[in-house]
């Protein structure tokens, strides 16, 4: 019950945060002919992280919300500054604090050597979060894929859109809404409740960790998901 619940919150939330991208245009057999190895050339490349270091498949997980939150699923977080371009990745929620960057490089070499040129950062990046959380003991679902990298990136709706732990109640709400997410969801995927149950007060939150420590974390989810669910 709790493994199948956190699946279904990442599913809804995921298929909610597709504002940059058209879902009727995503399907799971977008690559089943331009690059069929896709699924097997990925799960290793997290696999492995996740084997040298746990709470990397958190890292991924909260990587790709990060990117969610601003532009849509697009993999503009992924963008680099440069001497004429402002990405994402020096605005405050994310500085410091995101990782898992190099698990998506990886992924998306190893890609590159099996179909070059065919398959975008940002389905990498959705396939590595579901694989992340089947790696960590949940159930797994079918990622549709079809997304296009962005070429622009928003430093000021990285700062803006993505809610900081120390958000309010009314502020967290309309954050949320924004990305078409009620406030079901964003109980289900911020701190506010888990304090109530002895819980860290980042787990599952945008910017916490998913199955950080494999005893603790899982104790919570099995306590706190059934009761969110009931409400």
């Amino acid at each position: 019950m709790a493994a199948q619940s956190i699946a279904l919150w990442l599913l809804t939330t995921t298929m909610a945060l597709q504002a940059g991208t058209s879902w009727a245009q995503l399907s799971t057999g977008f690559y089943s002919s331009s690059c069929p190895g896709l699924y097997s050339a990925v799960k290793p490349v997290v696999q492995s992280a996740i084997d040298s270091e746990k709470r990397v498949g958190a890292s991924i997980v909260r990587l790709f919300f990060h990117d969610c939150f601003v532009q849509g699923c697009d993999a503009s977080l992924l963008l680099d500054d440069t001497a004429t371009f402002q990405g994402e990745k020096m605005a405050t929620p994310n500085n410091g604090s995101v990782r898992g960057f190099e698990v998506i490089d990886a992924a998306k070499s190893a890609v590159e050597n099996v179909c070059p040129g065919v398959v975008s950062c940002a389905d990498i990046l959705a396939i590595a979060a579901r694989d992340s959380v089947v790696i960590l003991g949940g159930p797994s679902w079918d990622v549709k894929v079809g997304r296009r990298d962005s070429t622009t990136a928003s430093f000021s709706g990285a700062n803006n859109n993505i809610p900081p732990p120390t958000s309010g109640l009314a502020n967290l709400t309309s954050l949320f809404a924004a990305q078409g997410l009620s406030q079901k969801d964003m109980v289900a995927l911020s701190a506010t409740a888990y304090k109530k149950h002895a819980c860290p007060a980042n787990f599952l939150y945008i910017h916490g960790t998913l199955f950080e420590d494999q005893g603790k974390e899982r104790h919570c989810l099995m306590t706190v998901i059934p009761i969110l669910l009931a409400t």
